[in-house]
């Protein structure tokens, strides 16, 4: 009870924050700025100084790679679920292009030395595809990247959405590639019925994978069940951890993720909002701060931005229920 009431207290605390519409939000900050990437033509971005006020900025791709062009046929420039991290001077985004519904889908990555426009030295420069799936080939789904940089300084992509779950692949030096050889993990999924079509996967709901090192552990937070239906989405967003970032990612009860386990961190409560997920976690200023997307109750299951700080409690992250 006391765990639903802390919910409800945060749902009620982060309203003023939720006006912004966006899906599948990551933030970041640089200087004195917060940024905010998401889903969108060419990718969305928006810039705040103080967490409540947020100024639409220029999409980072004004026209769609082209190599996205030939490799995705019918995309017209809507890219998906960004994830944006700041290593050895450098800024990568990593952004998915995909068919919906298929996992007719690639990972691509660009690079700035900056992330302010008015900055000379501002400049996207697109390094192309990093990862692809293809459908009858491959029982995984190449979008909802998310870059994590383990503790011996190597870079691994996770990413992945329904299908046979959640892909970790280790990355070259440069993060821009695969590493050779490949060493690739399971580190997510739910059971799914293989009866099923490619095109349905519904029974195997999880995705939007985003791994968060604290205390010795690596968290590995995934939205289970569905986005994207409104007042009918019914998202939430699990967590398990893990001292080895190739997993096992274990929740609450040691049960793995891979086997359908997930300790609770955020779902709707249909009073404030339908659902919420597709979260990303991002320390600055001393807090480390949760973002994630919110079906809008009052705005007929718009999506908005939701907010918040988060607290670590017995070695677990809770959403703090404090403005």
């Amino acid at each position: 009870m006391r765990r639903l009431l802390a919910f409800l207290t945060f749902f009620a605390n982060v309203a003023a924050r939720a006006q912004l519409p966006i899906h599948d939000p990551v933030m970041i900050k640089e200087k004195n700025t917060f940024y905010l990437f998401s889903t969108g033509m060419g990718i969305s971005v928006f810039s705040s100084g103080d967490l409540q006020h947020w100024n639409r900025e220029r999409p980072v791709f004004s026209q769609p790679p082209q190599w996205a062009l030939d490799a995705v046929p019918g995309f017209k420039g809507h890219i998906w679920a960004p994830d944006i991290s700041y290593h050895d001077g450098k800024y990568y985004l990593y952004y998915a292009v995909s068919a919906f519904g298929k996992n007719t889908s690639c990972i691509g990555v660009a690079v700035n030395g900056t992330l302010d426009a008015a900055d000379p030295a501002f400049h996207w420069e697109d390094k192309g595809k990093v990862v692809q799936s293809v459908p009858g080939r491959d029982m995984w789904n190449a979008i909802d990247p998310n870059l994590i940089v383990d503790s011996a300084g190597v870079g691994w992509l996770a990413f992945g959405s329904f299908w046979d779950g959640i892909k970790l692949v280790r990355l070259a030096p440069g993060l821009e590639a695969v590493a050779r050889p490949e060493e690739w993990h399971t580190i997510a999924r739910r059971p799914r019925d293989f009866n099923e079509p490619d095109s349905s996967a519904g029974t195997a709901a999880v995705e939007a994978p985003f791994i968060f090192r604290h205390g010795g552990y690596y968290y590995l937070f995934v939205s289970y069940d569905y986005c994207c239906r409104a007042e009918k989405s019914t998202y939430k967003v699990v967590v398990g951890r893990s001292v080895d970032v190739r997993g096992p990612y274990l929740d609450r009860s040691g049960v793995s993720l891979v086997q359908g386990g997930g300790s609770l961190v955020l779902q709707g409560d249909g009073v404030r909002w339908y659902a919420a997920g597709h979260n990303a976690v991002y320390s600055a200023d001393g807090k480390d701060y949760f973002v994630c997307h919110g079906y809008d109750v009052s705005a007929k299951g718009q999506s908005r931005l939701i907010l918040a700080e988060v607290k670590w409690v017995d070695g677990w992250p809770v959403v703090d229920a404090g403005p």
